[in-house]
């Protein structure tokens, strides 16, 4: 029993001998249990070849696939504009869902409402739900704008968002100016980058779409960055530190910087700084955009080429040296502003961290797996550190993604040995870590479960897993971290090498002396 002057957390109480008793008791008289060794028997086989190709011809089923859906993103690219309130037409649950996610990762309240659709809506329509929810959103939260999402109830039943819209504005539910721009989100077609896209899109289309009239390309002189579904709030900001520095008038498209990362000084802010309406109706007057996650961006950066007129630059995520160094080229091209001497000597800075780890780092295995962009550029570092990504996984990605992530192993010696997954899971990934063992692997909180799986078996088959990607559950603060630019690959490079050294301890310890890292006194 607790006791108010004994309170335990969560895993020593329940070993306590009381509820060890009452969760032995459960399984005897309420359980069919399968026996103790054939459970063994059968964790055996699935770490087996014999497994990983009957696994690999799975085609019924996904497990756990290192992806979540459409309304996701659309409720992140909806928090980075300015006193905008993300609104999902759908269930309760599902917006339950969203705020939840997001929550644990970001540790902050997460404002987001839906209509809260029930079974007579899915039966007749979920119009009324949007007259009354559009109305209350805005009488109760007084945001500027409301950006609209669908869930999966929403597309399944066929409802019209710009119907809608229109019919909730002439009823009188909200002014007729009154921006309320909207996105299809179907959950069970596409993911979460997907539905940052589509959202992006719509919002772009509501400002700009019809009111191209008098917009010329470069009037404005600002150059405009589209992030996608970013959650390193580091990168929102490394990116205006290096245009600051390079005298560059830059506008990010999409910016939840500062709602995703509120002071605690005794004021609540549901809203908080983000991209303006303004700013956003005079993107297609800038010099140029630039969408930072290509493949993920494929919708708006086609918006941005037939509607606004862009010539967007064919650039890679920037992670990295190679792909930093390309971007910032870019940018100088496009602007005809000088690299300064201070990104030149922080560059410098990255090029002497590399010389320093090259050695732990060198012929070192990684798997790796997360979002198409975000797994391109972690590749594309750790081939620059001489390290081997040999299992290249990413769910959300298409066949043109793996003959890009290709090309650039291919342009490697080290990376003659590595393969690329395409839509495959974690399920997959596991197979892959028991059968060609990697050193590391790298990716979201899920991926402790392969770690844990791998370690059952014996320490010696243990896969640990170091975290980056999203969602980060399990450890706090590495959302504000860093993964763009210099900066961005001086914080992987630092986490990757010291996980390399926190392995080596780990794997000396109890010997006496460290035969390979030496402390000197």
């Amino acid at each position: 029993m607790q006791a108010v002057d004994d309170i335990k957390p969560c895993y020593p109480l329940f070993r306590d001998d009381d509820y060890k008793e009452n969760l032995k008791r459960k399984q005897d008289l309420y359980e069919e249990r399968v026996p103790a060794d054939k459970i063994a028997e059968t964790f055996e086989w699935t770490t087996s070849k014999e497994y990983q190709e009957l696994n690999f011809k799975r085609e019924a089923l996904t497990i756990n696939p290192a992806k979540a859906c459409q309304p996701l993103g659309a409720v992140l690219c909806s928090l980075g504009f300015k006193n905008t309130m993300p609104y999902v037409h759908g269930s309760q649950g599902c917006v339950a869902y969203f705020r939840t996610y997001f929550n644990r990762h970001f540790k902050e309240p997460v404002s987001c409402v839906s209509d809260s659709m029930t079974e007579d809506a899915a039966v007749f329509g979920g119009q009324k739900n949007m007259f009354d929810g559009l109305e209350n959103a805005k009488a109760i939260y007084k945001p500027d704008m409301i950006a609209v999402s669908t869930t999966c109830m929403a597309e399944v039943i066929g409802d019209d968002l710009n119907a809608f819209i229109n019919n909730a504005k002439k009823a009188g539910h909200v002014p007729q100016e009154y921006p309320v721009p909207f996105a299809h989100t179907p959950s069970f077609v596409g993911s979460h980058t997907t539905g940052w896209d589509n959202m992006w899109e719509g919002i772009a289309r509501f400002f700009t779409l019809n009111k191209m009239e008098g917009k010329v390309v470069g009037s404005n002189g600002k150059l405009n960055f589209v992030p996608g579904f970013e959650t390193y709030l580091g990168n929102y900001r490394v990116i205006k530190r290096m245009m600051g520095q390079m005298g560059v008038d830059a506008t990010v498209l999409s910016d939840p910087s500062e709602v995703l990362d509120t002071p605690s000084d005794g004021e609540f802010r549901m809203y908080s700084g983000g991209t303006t309406m303004d700013e956003m109706s005079d993107a297609p007057n800038a010099l140029n955009t630039i969408v930072l996650q290509p493949w993920q961006l494929e919708k708006s950066k086609k918006f941005v080429e037939t509607v606004w007129n862009h010539d967007v630059p064919k650039l890679n995520i920037p992670m990295g040296l190679d792909w930093t160094d390309e971007f910032l080229m870019k940018v100088s091209e496009i602007t005809g502003k000088a690299i300064p001497e201070e990104l030149a000597l922080e560059r410098g800075r990255l090029v002497d961290m590399m010389q320093d780890s090259h050695t732990w780092l060198h012929g070192k295995k990684f798997a790796l797996y997360g979002d198409p962009d975000f797994v391109l550029g972690l590749t594309k570092i750790l081939l620059e550190l001489g390290a081997e990504p040999i299992h290249i996984l990413s769910n959300n990605a298409n066949k043109r993604w793996g003959k890009a992530v290709q090309k650039v192993l291919d342009g490697y010696k080290h990376g003659a040995n590595c393969k690329v997954y395409v839509g495959n899971d974690l399920w997959h990934m596991r197979s892959l870590c028991f059968t060609e063992k990697p050193d590391f692997l790298i990716g979201n909180s899920y991926g402790k479960y392969i770690q844990r799986d791998t370690v059952f078996k014996g320490k010696e088959f243990e896969v640990p897993l170091i975290r980056l990607g999203f969602p980060i559950f399990d450890r706090h603060h590495l959302h504000r971290m860093t993964t763009l630019g210099y900066e961005g690959a001086m914080y992987v490079l630092t986490t990757l090498v010291n996980a390399v050294l926190e392995r080596l301890d780990d794997e000396t310890r109890g010997m006496g002396t460290d035969y390979n890292y030496d402390l000197v006194r």
